[in-house]
């Protein structure tokens, strides 16, 4: 049951990843330092890279795409916190 609620959790993260920060707009926005991310944002931005992951089937392939590549998942991740706030 956990797993199933975890995967709608990456699955809407990665949703409204999609909405608030599409890939080519984050293209364009340069890599933000890491020293100023929270840990929310963090973990917020390792779920939405996880869910655009090439092989989200593959849970060890998404989870070090979401290692390598969640900073550029940052600026989605403050979008929807900010958001919700």
């Amino acid at each position: 049951m956990t797993a199933m609620k975890t995967s709608r959790r990456i699955l809407l993260a990665g949703l409204a990843g999609l909405a608030v920060a599409p890939p080519a707009v984050m293209a364009a926005v340069p890599p933000l330092a890491n020293d100023d991310t929270t840990v929310a944002e963090e973990r917020f931005a390792r779920m939405i890279a996880a869910a655009h992951a090439p092989d989200v089937t593959c849970a060890r392939q998404a989870q070090r795409y979401a290692d390598t590549h969640w900073p550029e998942y940052v600026v989605a991740a403050r979008a929807v916190l900010d958001a919700r706030a």
